[in-house]
């Protein structure tokens, strides 16, 4: 069933290029020998009606619209356990919360979110993932009364959320939670999270939602659509007959998440190569996050976060949005490969 949701992926972009190509060349077409055509008693639609080119494409577009009709039948019987894709409550008595802190030359934000989280109720203890910053991140983080891991190269951002989770098993915390070192989030936000535990396995938030966002933050245009594309094909692939998805997400691109101790211990050894420290994902750490716990069975919701703008200079600052095509397709290919 993968193999058949990559290829109808593939064509799918392939007859969208396509179908948007032939109306292209036909408005060009007709623009350019529009006074042609009335002399000559010809038309738009009678040029569009004779094309055998529309014929054929209309046709591919007929045999992907069938094969997606039997793609979504196939699915009538997708993850539908009662056991374990449906409605389940078990209350966290006592949440004692670790939150994972990845930073790189963040001096300016780092003591703020280290602070914010360690006021939140039920957080017991932030470990800080440094990635050998060449600033005053470590020292302040250490000052903030947060556990700081530091590590000796830089070996990115992906490492240090494994790295994080990982050192998140070796405390007694029954929940672990991953958010940004820039200041965009807010530890209140899991005042609403912790509780939606209590019917599933892994809260992800969404920055999706305007008005609990702060204007100007870092998420353009671009990034939001993108986002959202992608999400969207997540549960298309995860695609449930009856819910239109095991799993209902609008941000792939999230970091801040929190997930309970028995159900990240089924997956963190499967988010590195064997025997390596290296992530699978790359640059798509929380995306491979999400999907490997869909393929485990874990039960995931998505909700509102706050979102504001972040605290000094981002490190994705002047790439523009060739670099963001360029992460986009990384995650792209991941969706579809996995």
């Amino acid at each position: 069933m993968k193999k058949f949701f990559f290829s109808l992926s593939i064509s799918f972009l392939i007859l969208v290029i396509i179908n948007i190509s032939w109306v292209i060349v036909n408005i060009y077409m007709f623009v350019i020998h529009g006074i042609e055509s009335v002399v000559t008693g010809e038309t738009l639609i009678e040029n569009i009606y004779y094309s055998v080119y529309l014929r054929w494409i209309l046709l591919a577009d007929f045999i992907w619209i069938s094969a997606w009709f039997g793609y979504i039948l196939q699915r009538k019987s997708y993850k539908t356990d009662s056991n374990l894709h449906y409605l389940q409550y078990e209350k966290i008595e006592e949440p004692k919360i670790c939150i994972i802190i990845p930073t790189y030359n963040e001096e300016l934000s780092i003591e703020k979110v280290v602070k914010d989280f360690i006021k939140q109720k039920f957080v017991k203890h932030v470990i800080v993932i440094d990635n050998n910053s060449t600033d005053e991140t470590v020292k302040i983080a250490k000052d903030s009364n947060a556990k700081v891991i530091t590590k000796t190269e830089n070996k990115g951002y992906p490492h240090s959320i494994v790295l994080g989770l990982k050192e998140a098993l070796k405390t007694d915390a029954n929940v672990i939670g991953t958010v940004e070192s820039d200041g965009t989030f807010n530890g209140y936000d899991l005042e609403k999270m912790v509780p939606c535990l209590n019917n599933c396995d892994m809260v992800i938030g969404s920055r999706q939602y305007q008005v609990i966002s702060e204007k100007d933050n870092q998420n353009s245009g671009f990034f939001v659509w993108g986002n959202f594309f992608l999400a969207k094909l997540i549960q298309m692939k995860y695609l449930s007959y009856k819910h239109m998805g095991i799993v209902n997400l609008t941000d792939v691109g999230c970091v801040y998440r929190i997930i309970k101790r028995k159900s990240l211990e089924k997956m963190v050894e499967e988010l590195t190569y064997a025997n390596s420290d290296q992530p699978i994902a790359g640059v798509g750490i929380g995306l491979h996050i999400t999907m490997l716990g869909i393929e485990k069975n874990l039960k995931i919701i998505e909700i509102p976060v706050t979102f504001k703008k972040r605290i000094g200079k981002s490190k994705l600052s002047g790439v523009g949005n060739k670099k963001a095509i360029g992460i986009g397709l990384k995650f792209l290919w991941l969706i579809l490969k996995s």
